[in-house]
């Protein structure tokens, strides 16, 4: 008789939290209603002097990759070789 009583408390409380979980996230998941949307048209006109443009030069060219030579992206610092124990200890 004890078996079955704890079967079914067992299968209600499961279902009572399947069922928290359910309206939990429907409760979350609702919409957010969104702000009206406005316009606003604005005209603006003015007037400049065409100025000549100057030559854009880059500030720092990028090393060039070429067959048989050392990558210039690796790093330069090595990490000095990790210690050793003397064995035995």
């Amino acid at each position: 008789m004890r078996s079955v009583l704890g079967r079914r408390l067992a299968a209600v409380a499961g279902g009572t939290a399947i069922t928290a979980m359910v309206v939990f996230t429907a409760s979350c998941a609702k919409e957010e209603e969104k702000a009206p949307e406005t316009t606003t048209t604005t005209t603006t006109t003015t007037t400049t002097a065409p100025s000549p443009a100057a030559p854009v030069e880059p500030t720092e060219k990028a090393p060039r990759l070429e067959p048989g030579q050392p990558n210039p992206f690796s790093p330069t610092v090595l990490a000095p070789p990790a210690p050793t124990a003397t064995p035995g200890n």
